[in-house]
């Protein structure tokens, strides 16, 4: 399963930068790499009876090595090409059912979207064209390279074409998305279609090997149960994600620099803190900014750390103190609203901001808390 993905924390093991990509495999791959040996050590076992118990499942590891570094290049499509629009690549990061290309940008249009989504697919099924020639063309004789080739294709295709399934996180879905925007002109429409088409996908994905085996399937084994039901999980929670994210993404006009901005209250940075809170409260500011001898702001006061200092402290305790450094990145125009804002904070992570107009004057301090209340409840 593949599917461009945000942000995520935890990388697994480095396996090299293809492409200045950096590549990682979960420590989840392990876990299916000895199951698909374990499983895959008979059958091979029995495609070359000449080869010794081991050795069966010599080949059935290598089987799974390969299968993964099919879904590598599945990912390297998806990710080279989102690089050459310009987009940030964060990694690829190999896993339980597949892939992820963290893609740290959308595509700015439907048709790049479109474009990005399908390279994966397209790349698993020339690969897939590429293994059946051999394997009817050039590779003959029953030996282990025929069986490897035979099988990879085989499992090209399968990745293939279910990743053309239209149903978010699968690249179908994505593809999906790109065609609802390009008609409705609204990504978020998109990602709320596309996203409910995954759900669907996902209670189908469970319910046929489920409705074999309550209709008394003799042969059913408990895998042919397990995985599907596995893979719907993991379909219905990337899809449910998708749909909060797409909720979340609605609330983001509402994000306003000024109008979410704190009064602020300027200070020396030898000003004991409570007057410094006094002279807040008295003009009703929000904020406190340490300024130098030229009223130049230098600092501004922890909310955090204001709220985390005892009362009977704070005559003894210095604004300057609690406050932290104004980084060049950590001012900010109080023109600022929707996207171009949350970038901005995402560029330079913080708990407050200084808002300045475009002459230098500060207009107020803009808090983290705040933008995130705006998205409460979401």
């Amino acid at each position: 399963m593949s599917e461009q993905s945000p942000r995520q924390e935890f990388s697994g093991v480095p396996m090299g930068k293809p492409f200045g990509i950096p590549v990682y495999v979960s420590w989840t791959w392990f876990l299916v790499a000895g199951f698909i040996t374990v499983m895959f050590g008979p059958y091979f076992g029995r495609q070359l009876p000449h080869l010794g118990g081991p050795a069966a499942y010599g080949v059935a590891f290598v089987f799974a090595v390969l299968l993964y570094l099919s879904v590598l290049l599945h990912e390297l499509a998806h990710s080279v090409l989102a690089k050459s629009y310009g987009l940030p690549v964060r990694r690829i990061t190999l896993y339980l059912l597949g892939g992820v290309s963290e893609i740290e940008k959308e595509p700015p249009t439907p048709g790049k979207e479109f474009l990005v989504a399908a390279a994966g697919p397209a790349l698993s099924l020339g690969v897939a064209a590429v293994g059946g020639l051999l394997d009817l063309f050039v590779v003959n004789g029953g030996g282990i390279l025929e069986v490897l080739v035979l099988q990879l294709w085989w499992a090209n295709l399968i990745v293939g074409v279910f990743n053309l399934l239209p149903g978010l996180p699968l690249d179908g879905g994505r593809m999906l998305r790109a065609g609802v925007w390009k008609l409705a002109g609204d990504p978020a429409r998109g990602t709320v279609v596309a996203a409910w088409g995954g759900r669907v996908l996902a209670v189908l994905v469970a319910a046929v090997p489920v409705a074999m085996v309550l209709r008394g399937s003799g042969d059913a084994e408990l895998t042919d149960v397990v995985w599907p039901l596995v893979l719907a999980s993991f379909i219905w929670m990337g899809a449910s994600q998708s749909l909060r994210v797409a909720r979340i993404r609605a609330r983001i006009p509402q994000v306003n620099a000024r109008a979410l901005a704190r009064r602020a209250v300027p200070v020396a940075g030898e000003t004991p803190l409570s007057e410094a809170l006094r002279q807040a409260g008295e003009r009703r500011a929000g904020a406190i900014v340490v300024v130098d001898h030229d009223g130049r702001p230098v600092a501004i006061v922890s909310e955090a750390a204001v709220q985390a200092t005892p009362e009977h402290r704070r005559p003894w305790v210095s604004a300057a103190s609690l406050a932290k450094s104004l980084d060049p990145a950590m001012v900010l125009a109080a023109d600022l609203a929707g996207e171009p804002l949350i970038d901005a904070m995402r560029q330079a992570p913080g708990s407050e901001y200084l808002l300045v107009e475009p002459g230098g004057e500060v207009y107020g301090v803009l808090s983290t808390a705040d933008v995130n209340r705006v998205f409460t409840g979401v």
